[in-house]
Protein backbone atom coordinates (compact mmCIF):
# COMPACT_ATOMS: atom_id res chain seq x y z
CA UNK A 1 0.00 0.00 0.00
CA UNK A 2 2.81 2.42 0.87
CA UNK A 3 4.56 1.62 -2.41
CA UNK A 4 1.35 2.41 -4.35
CA UNK A 5 0.75 5.63 -2.39
CA UNK A 6 4.30 6.94 -2.99
CA UNK A 7 4.32 5.85 -6.62
CA UNK A 8 1.15 7.83 -7.37
CA UNK A 9 2.14 10.91 -5.32
CA UNK A 10 3.13 13.98 -7.31
CA UNK A 11 5.23 15.36 -4.43
CA UNK A 12 7.20 13.81 -1.56
CA UNK A 13 4.90 12.67 1.27
CA UNK A 14 5.55 13.04 4.97
CA UNK A 15 5.08 10.13 7.39
CA UNK A 16 1.93 11.82 8.71
CA UNK A 17 0.44 12.06 5.20
CA UNK A 18 1.22 8.40 4.53
CA UNK A 19 -0.37 7.30 7.86
CA UNK A 20 -3.50 9.32 7.01
CA UNK A 21 -4.03 7.20 3.87
CA UNK A 22 -3.38 3.80 5.48
CA UNK A 23 -5.92 1.72 7.41
CA UNK A 24 -6.07 2.57 11.09
CA UNK A 25 -3.34 1.06 13.26
CA UNK A 26 -0.70 0.71 10.51
CA UNK A 27 2.84 1.88 11.28
CA UNK A 28 4.68 2.69 8.01
CA UNK A 29 8.22 3.17 9.39
CA UNK A 30 9.25 -0.48 9.08
CA UNK A 31 7.59 -0.84 5.67
CA UNK A 32 9.45 2.26 4.41
CA UNK A 33 12.81 0.78 5.49
CA UNK A 34 11.88 -2.53 3.79
CA UNK A 35 10.94 -0.71 0.56
CA UNK A 36 14.13 1.33 0.67
CA UNK A 37 16.20 -1.87 0.94
CA UNK A 38 14.20 -3.56 -1.87
CA UNK A 39 14.85 -0.68 -4.30
CA UNK A 40 18.53 -0.24 -3.39
CA UNK A 41 20.75 -0.60 -6.48
CA UNK A 42 17.86 -0.32 -8.94
CA UNK A 43 16.95 2.39 -11.43
CA UNK A 44 14.34 3.84 -9.07
CA UNK A 45 15.06 4.32 -5.38
CA UNK A 46 13.01 5.30 -2.36
CA UNK A 47 14.55 8.53 -1.14
CA UNK A 48 14.06 10.45 2.07
CA UNK A 49 13.75 14.17 1.40
CA UNK A 50 13.78 16.00 4.71
CA UNK A 51 10.83 14.50 6.62
CA UNK A 52 9.17 13.20 3.47
CA UNK A 53 9.54 10.16 1.19
CA UNK A 54 9.42 9.82 -2.60
CA UNK A 55 10.55 7.58 -5.42
CA UNK A 56 13.38 9.12 -7.40
CA UNK A 57 15.57 8.09 -10.31
CA UNK A 58 18.85 6.63 -9.09
CA UNK A 59 21.53 9.33 -8.99
CA UNK A 60 23.84 7.40 -11.33
CA UNK A 61 21.07 7.30 -13.99
CA UNK A 62 19.88 10.91 -13.70
CA UNK A 63 21.66 11.83 -16.94
CA UNK A 64 19.08 9.74 -18.83
CA UNK A 65 16.29 12.05 -17.66
CA UNK A 66 17.86 15.26 -18.92
CA UNK A 67 16.33 16.74 -22.01
CA UNK A 68 18.57 18.88 -24.11
CA UNK A 69 16.95 21.64 -26.09
CA UNK A 70 18.57 24.02 -28.48
CA UNK A 71 17.53 27.59 -27.88
CA UNK A 72 17.93 29.79 -30.90
CA UNK A 73 18.68 33.40 -30.16
CA UNK A 74 19.10 36.00 -32.82
CA UNK A 75 22.21 38.12 -32.45
CA UNK A 76 21.75 41.86 -32.32
CA UNK A 77 23.14 43.91 -35.17
CA UNK A 78 25.94 45.16 -32.90
CA UNK A 79 26.87 41.58 -31.94
CA UNK A 80 26.81 40.45 -35.58
CA UNK A 81 29.06 43.34 -36.65
CA UNK A 82 31.43 42.74 -33.73
CA UNK A 83 31.59 39.01 -34.51
CA UNK A 84 32.35 39.71 -38.18
CA UNK A 85 35.11 42.16 -37.27
CA UNK A 86 36.69 39.68 -34.88
CA UNK A 87 36.45 36.85 -37.43
CA UNK A 88 38.00 38.85 -40.26
CA UNK A 89 40.57 40.89 -38.29
CA UNK A 90 41.60 38.53 -35.48
CA UNK A 91 43.42 38.96 -33.19
CA UNK A 92 41.74 42.31 -32.64
CA UNK A 93 41.49 44.62 -29.61
CA UNK A 94 38.37 46.37 -28.35
CA UNK A 95 39.77 49.72 -29.54
CA UNK A 96 40.28 48.31 -33.04
CA UNK A 97 36.73 46.94 -33.10
CA UNK A 98 35.42 50.36 -32.06
CA UNK A 99 37.53 52.07 -34.72
CA UNK A 100 36.23 49.77 -37.47
CA UNK A 101 32.58 49.98 -36.34
CA UNK A 102 32.76 53.69 -35.61
CA UNK A 103 30.95 53.32 -32.28
CA UNK A 104 31.81 52.11 -28.79
CA UNK A 105 31.47 48.38 -28.15
CA UNK A 106 29.06 47.57 -25.35
CA UNK A 107 30.58 45.17 -22.82
CA UNK A 108 27.42 43.05 -23.02
CA UNK A 109 28.01 42.48 -26.73
CA UNK A 110 31.41 40.88 -26.17
CA UNK A 111 30.10 39.02 -23.11
CA UNK A 112 27.29 37.52 -25.22
CA UNK A 113 29.74 36.33 -27.89
CA UNK A 114 32.02 34.85 -25.23
CA UNK A 115 29.03 33.17 -23.52
CA UNK A 116 28.03 31.61 -26.86
CA UNK A 117 31.62 30.30 -27.03
CA UNK A 118 32.12 31.90 -30.44
CA UNK A 119 34.73 34.39 -29.22
CA UNK A 120 37.47 34.05 -26.64
CA UNK A 121 40.11 36.31 -25.18
CA UNK A 122 43.39 35.95 -27.04
CA UNK A 123 46.90 37.05 -26.16
CA UNK A 124 47.68 40.50 -24.88
CA UNK A 125 49.27 42.87 -27.37
CA UNK A 126 52.86 43.83 -26.67
CA UNK A 127 51.96 47.53 -26.88
CA UNK A 128 51.48 50.16 -24.17
CA UNK A 129 48.60 49.18 -21.90
CA UNK A 130 48.92 45.55 -23.08
CA UNK A 131 45.31 45.35 -24.35
CA UNK A 132 43.66 41.95 -24.68
CA UNK A 133 42.76 40.67 -28.10
CA UNK A 134 39.73 38.68 -29.21
CA UNK A 135 39.69 35.69 -31.56
CA UNK A 136 37.00 33.26 -32.77
CA UNK A 137 36.79 29.79 -31.25
CA UNK A 138 36.54 26.25 -32.57
CA UNK A 139 32.81 26.38 -31.71
CA UNK A 140 32.39 29.35 -34.08
CA UNK A 141 34.18 27.47 -36.86
CA UNK A 142 32.12 24.34 -36.18
CA UNK A 143 28.81 26.25 -36.14
CA UNK A 144 29.53 27.83 -39.52
CA UNK A 145 31.11 24.71 -41.03
CA UNK A 146 34.57 26.21 -41.42
CA UNK A 147 37.86 24.39 -41.11
CA UNK A 148 39.70 27.58 -40.20
CA UNK A 149 39.13 31.34 -40.23
CA UNK A 150 40.91 31.40 -43.62
CA UNK A 151 37.80 29.69 -45.05
CA UNK A 152 35.60 32.73 -44.37
CA UNK A 153 34.09 34.10 -47.59
CA UNK A 154 35.97 36.91 -49.29
CA UNK A 155 34.61 40.18 -50.69
CA UNK A 156 33.84 38.66 -54.11
CA UNK A 157 31.87 35.79 -52.55
CA UNK A 158 29.93 38.14 -50.27
CA UNK A 159 29.05 40.40 -53.21
CA UNK A 160 27.99 37.39 -55.30
CA UNK A 161 25.71 36.26 -52.47
CA UNK A 162 24.12 39.73 -52.41
CA UNK A 163 25.38 40.54 -48.93
CA UNK A 164 27.45 43.52 -50.09
CA UNK A 165 26.80 46.21 -52.66
CA UNK A 166 28.50 45.58 -55.98
CA UNK A 167 29.64 49.22 -56.30
CA UNK A 168 32.81 50.19 -54.47
CA UNK A 169 32.20 52.78 -51.70
CA UNK A 170 34.22 55.47 -53.55
CA UNK A 171 31.55 55.78 -56.28
CA UNK A 172 28.91 57.20 -53.98
CA UNK A 173 28.47 58.78 -50.61
CA UNK A 174 25.51 57.86 -48.41
CA UNK A 175 25.20 61.41 -47.11
CA UNK A 176 26.21 63.58 -50.07
CA UNK A 177 25.15 62.38 -53.53
CA UNK A 178 27.42 63.44 -56.39
CA UNK A 179 24.68 65.47 -58.06
CA UNK A 180 22.09 67.34 -55.94
CA UNK A 181 18.73 65.54 -56.10
CA UNK A 182 20.32 62.48 -57.67
CA UNK A 183 20.50 59.39 -55.47
CA UNK A 184 17.86 60.56 -52.96
CA UNK A 185 15.86 57.36 -53.49
CA UNK A 186 18.97 55.24 -52.95
CA UNK A 187 19.72 57.13 -49.73
CA UNK A 188 16.18 56.47 -48.48
CA UNK A 189 16.51 52.77 -49.30
CA UNK A 190 19.89 52.63 -47.50
CA UNK A 191 18.34 54.18 -44.41
CA UNK A 192 15.76 51.41 -44.26
CA UNK A 193 18.30 48.68 -44.96
CA UNK A 194 20.36 49.74 -41.93
CA UNK A 195 17.40 49.43 -39.55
Amino acid sequence: MIEAILFAASEPMSLREIVARLPEGCEPSEALMSLRARYEGRGVQLARIGDAWAFRTAADLAFLMQEETTETRKLSRAATETLAIIAYHQPVTRAEIEEIRGVAVNRGTLDQLIELDWVRVGRRRQTPGRPVTFVVTESFLDHFGLESARDLPGLAELRAAGLLESRPPEERSAFFPAVPGEGDEAMAEDAYEDE
